[in-house]
């Protein structure tokens, strides 16, 4: 019987949850992750998708070794795409509390989260994205997940990304698109 052949890719996040769910999506892929440094450089732009190959090509620089990178934002309809590509840095500034302070009163809660997923393998260089929309609840909720989880439900759903065990968010988020994306490129190229 043949052997299966398997990517080994490493994921350049200090994020272990990040890790458990990539690994989750990208694992019947024929894809296996491990966590790298260097530390994710995190430029200021406006997309993501530069963000993250940007990221990319300097952790290249310093692993030489195939490897993705993700960027993530959260996009809120009511403050005009804000915090958007700037999620983390609000994130570690204002948190999840600082959010609903600013949608206090607002009857708007529509959201997007998105995702882009660069991937070097050189010589190839691209970028993989994923979206899912939702609202933003009046309070957090679950305490599974990281970062804007606990108060983002996804359109179809009844619970926070934060109330889902990773397998329940990994079919419905905007990473699992975009790794699955991915996913199924790598799979199409070996």
């Amino acid at each position: 019987m043949a052997e299966t052949r398997r990517l080994r890719l490493a994921l350049v996040t200090g994020n272990k949850h990040k890790l458990r769910e990539a690994q989750e999506i990208l694992s019947p892929y024929g894809i296996d992750l491990y966590m790298a440094g260097p530390e994710k450089i995190e430029i200021q732009a406006d997309s993501l998708s530069k963000i993250a190959m940007v990221a990319a090509r300097h952790a290249w620089e310093s692993l030489g070794k195939p490897l993705i990178v993700d960027d993530s934002g959260l996009f809120i309809e009511a403050l005009n795409g804000f915090p958007g590509p700037y999620s983390r840095y609000v994130y570690d500034t204002l948190g999840v509390d600082g959010i609903l302070k600013l949608l206090e009163g607002e009857e708007n809660r529509h959201a997007c989260f998105k995702t882009a997923v660069a991937l070097v393998l050189p010589p190839l260089e691209m970028v993989f994205e994923g979206k899912t929309c939702g609202t933003i609840t009046t309070r957090p909720k679950g305490s599974s997940g990281f970062g804007f989880d606990p108060i983002f439900v996804p359109e179809g759903c009844s619970r926070t990304y934060a109330e889902m065990t990773v397998s329940e968010k990994n079919k419905v988020s905007h990473r699992a698109k975009a790794m699955k994306t991915l996913g199924s490129f790598i799979k199409s190229m070996f």
